[in-house]
């Protein structure tokens, strides 16, 4: 039945009055963090890299709380590309964003902040480190994209490892 005063339903009643408020999320910022770009042998490159570089790069991903519902989750990228030349350039970025969290239960919050929060702006990451690279005068450094579940779990899988080999290590 409707009530004919605001066509609406008597029986719907917004979710917070029945208990089951949804959990809210909302990007407050983004940002470049910290940032380094090296370019050490640039000499020794004018005429060409030569060789094609041994890239390492490495990923990490942090999160912390801000405030009461305002959370920091950041991505710590490093790149180093060398040769036989030497150090071709070094990069590190710390790229984060902070995020209004509302109703989300505890259990949910760590894989949040360190899975679903870093694929939310790791576009605009993948994009700054390619202008960086270019801008440096060099090819762009595309990256794939991340699977941050995979890492997430890979990373507890470690620290269970890690707590279990101590503990081991503590009883011998």
């Amino acid at each position: 039945m409707t009530d004919s005063t605001n066509g609406k339903s008597q029986d719907a009643a917004p979710a917070e009055q029945k208990g089951t408020a949804g959990v809210q999320i909302q990007v407050a910022a983004q940002y470049i963090k910290d940032l380094s770009f090296e370019n050490p042998n640039i000499e020794k490159l004018i005429d060409g890299p030569g060789e094609s570089p041994n890239m390492q790069l490495e990923v990490n991903v942090n999160a912390k709380r801000v405030s009461d519902e305002l959370y920091e989750s950041a991505i710590d990228f490093k790149a180093l590309a060398t040769n036989k030349m030497g150090t071709i350039y070094q990069l590190e970025i710390v790229y984060a964003g902070l995020f209004r969290l509302k109703n989300i239960p505890n259990e949910a919050l760590e894989p949040f902040l360190l899975i679903n929060c870093p694929t939310l702006i790791f576009p605009f990451l993948r994009r700054t480190v390619a202008d960086l690279t270019r801008e440096g005068g060099f090819p762009p450094l595309l990256l794939d994209p991340i699977d941050f579940a995979s890492l997430f779990m890979r990373r507890k899988q470690e620290a269970g490892a890690k707590e279990e080999g101590g503990a081991v290590k503590g009883h011998a």
